[in-house]
């Protein structure tokens, strides 16, 4: 019994030295195929933040903000919440299209500082809670994601927004 309970014992260090070798040989063969530097990024932007803003994040955010709320009027009341699959589908890609787009806000080249980069990372949490709102059917959790998502391109905006002649 003692004997078994050695050789066993002695396997399992043989399979945990091979297993580390294997680990050493496959991380040595991740080099960097084509020479790049870790330096050079692995894309290059090609619109800059204003262009994301109006033709990436505006219209996802439109998405999300018409699918969110009720409108009262002399006729009635309107629930602006999908009712279809293909509706909340529709919202879902917005979500995450704002959220991407708020990762784009962060590359070098487009990042304006520290305040930029926690604005997008704010706008990305935002997007995230409104694709969680509408991966769960959640028509009031997409208005209270719709809500932080105003608030963050308000504050951005009260501090980055390009007017004409602003030379900025």
């Amino acid at each position: 019994m003692a004997l078994t309970r050695l050789k066993d014992r002695a396997n399992r260090h043989r399979q945990r030295r091979w297993s580390l070798l294997c680990l050493i040989l496959l991380l040595g063969a991740c080099d960097n195929p084509r020479g790049l530097q870790a330096t050079d990024p692995p894309y290059r932007p090609v619109a800059n933040p204003q262009q994301l803003m109006q033709w990436i994040l505006d219209p996802a955010a439109d998405v999300i903000w018409d699918s969110a709320g009720t409108i009262i009027t002399a006729e009635g009341r309107q629930e602006l919440a999908p009712t279809t699959s293909a509706g909340w589908e529709s919202v879902s890609a917005a979500a995450i299209t704002l959220s991407e787009a708020g990762n784009l806000l962060m590359l070098p080249g487009r990042s304006m500082g520290n305040d930029w980069q926690e604005y997008a990372q704010a706008l990305v949490s935002a997007g995230e809670q409104a694709f969680k709102a509408s991966e769960s059917r959640d028509a009031d959790g997409l208005f209270d994601a719709g809500g932080q998502i105003f608030q963050v391109c308000k504050a951005c905006h009260a501090q980055y927004w390009i007017r004409e002649g602003d030379g900025r």
